[in-house]
């Protein structure tokens, strides 16, 4: 089956939005995943071209990636079940929408990049706050902090998008889905995805 890819810098506003991923690796013990908040590191274009993360020193997935420096992020953002109770159509069947990625990575370990990662991230989680947050006000506790994990670039090798967000509906059922999940994460993710039809501004849309 072929899954709609989403427009270009839909990724990078998905990673944004749902940060936590499950960062799945493969090693001599087998298969292990962690969740774990991640930054997307994008080009001039919008595109997501890498991930930038950290994680403690103590998780078994570091010396996996030592080992075997690939690996795999799943992100998930909005989804939903959609009723046929909010479609007029006869014999209209229920589904789920949502919008994932997995992201094929090449790990790369960073000692001296570190204290970078957690600031990118710190600054991305603050970005929205009246009064950000700033690792300098961790004072004397951040040297303490940052000995005990250790930072990544994940280099994306290869991407599996799909945002099935009713774009395979007609105009006239996509608008009784969206009235009947109006307010909800799903709504605004499928009246971005469908916005061209919809006649709105996707960059007005609240975000995945």
């Amino acid at each position: 089956m072929t899954f709609p890819t989403g427009a270009p810098g839909d990724l990078a506003d998905l990673i944004r939005s749902h940060p936590l991923a499950w960062l799945v690796t493969s090693g001599a013990e087998g298969f292990d995943a962690s969740a774990l908040p991640l930054v997307a590191e994008t080009g001039p274009d919008g595109e997501v071209s890498a991930l930038i993360g950290h994680c403690a020193r103590t998780n078994p997935q570091v010396a996996a990636l030592r080992q075997e420096p690939r690996a795999w992020a799943l992100f998930m953002g909005a989804q939903g079940y959609v009723s046929p109770g909010h479609v007029s159509r006869a014999h209209w069947v229920p589904t789920w929408n949502y919008a994932v990625a997995v992201l094929t990575l090449e790990v790369e370990l960073r000692e001296e990049g570190t204290e970078e990662a957690v600031r990118q991230l710190v600054d991305e989680a603050e970005a929205d706050r009246p009064v950000p947050w700033r690792m300098e006000d961790a004072g004397s506790r951040a040297p303490q902090m940052l000995s005990r994990i250790i930072g990544f670039r994940a280099a994306i090798t290869d991407r599996d998008l799909r945002f099935k967000l009713g774009q395979d509906e007609d105009l006239p059922t996509l608008r009784e889905i969206l009235t009947g999940l109006e307010g909800t994460r799903l709504a605004a993710a499928m009246q971005r995805a469908n916005a061209g039809r919809l006649g709105t501004d996707p960059q007005g849309s609240p975000r995945w």
